[in-house]
């Protein structure tokens, strides 16, 4: 017997998922994306299957600006095992050397400092990015080790919050790029006793925090209970990562030319920069960039 085709829904918003211990980023977005019966889908940035907390899924027209919530700034709070070494950078590795753990509170607090702030990182064998059109997890899986080149990032916020030798819990505020687990190595090597990420939380990513965040045991139960459809409720409007963008709102007869790539004016719009644009009604129609001479340049368009 032939297998029936699902007929997916054309949702469109974000939704905040509390990604749950050991999904990867992409299993917990496919698990969303069945029980939304959801059309179309990304997510906003990787988070390793240890990580739980913040992740931002688009659908529909929201994965149109995902990439403006990948550039967004991250916060995490980590669990560091000090005087453990592992060969993920994190406890699901295995253990590579173990060392007694001497340091006290006031030589890791004095250590901090240092990397706050723009700062070096070359990126573990770990982890999704490409070499050759491969990821170096598959690579570091069987065996190889390949060059990676430092890339720089910033630390925004780095404090201390608990030291329980061997552990120490970390609160991070940084940019796009950043690896937690680098980052707490780079401490352990620097205390020169270890470390590796025994526990890891994303708290922030760009607008988004705990506070908006659904576990997936909620989804599980909406979707018990009503069906795809009772998911709807926990969607955000597509323009909520973009929040922090002026808007501006043209005339219907503006509206009409912007939404055929034309540029347009308009009354309040700034001098330069990117910003939200909004119909005469009032409707969320897309982004715009002002041009030298004033006019607004569509960028992305939400289709009607």
């Amino acid at each position: 017997m032939a297998q029936v085709k699902r007929i997916r829904r054309a949702v469109s918003g974000i939704l905040i998922l509390d990604k749950p211990h050991g999904f990867s980023s992409n299993a917990a977005l496919q698990k969303v994306r069945w029980l939304l019966n959801a059309e179309k889908a990304g997510h906003t940035g990787s988070l390793d299957p240890l990580a739980t907390g913040v992740l931002p899924l688009c659908f529909g027209e929201a994965t149109k600006f995902s990439q403006y919530l990948l550039d967004a700034e991250k916060g995490y709070a980590t669990v560091m095992h000090l005087g453990v070494t592992t060969t993920t950078g994190d406890a699901e590795g295995g253990v590579l050397e173990q060392r007694e753990v001497t340091v006290g509170r006031e030589q890791l607090e004095a250590l901090l400092p240092r990397f706050r702030g723009p700062i070096q990182q070359v990126p573990p064998m770990y982890s999704a990015l490409k070499r050759d059109g491969q990821p170096l997890y598959k690579l570091a899986r069987a065996g190889e080790v390949v060059e990676r080149e430092a890339r720089s990032v910033t630390i925004e916020r780095l404090e201390l919050t608990r030291f329980e030798p061997p552990f120490a819990d970390l609160s991070v505020t940084c940019s796009k790029g950043t690896y937690i687990r680098t980052l707490v190595e780079d401490l352990g090597q620097a205390l020169g006793c270890g470390a590796h990420v025994a526990e890891l939380r994303r708290t922030q990513a760009g607008p988004f925090g705990l506070e908006q965040a659904i576990s997936l045991d909620t989804l599980l139960q909406a979707h018990e209970e009503g069906g795809a459809e009772a998911l709807d409720r926990f969607l955000l409007p597509v323009d909520c990562g973009l929040e922090h963008w002026p808007a501006v709102q043209l005339s219907e007869h503006s509206a009409y030319y912007w939404l055929h790539g034309q540029p347009v004016r308009a009354p309040e719009a700034p001098k330069f920069g990117m910003l939200r644009v909004r119909d005469h009604e009032g409707r969320f129609i897309g982004i715009g960039e002002v041009t030298d001479d004033g006019r607004i340049a569509p960028r992305r368009l939400i289709r009607s």
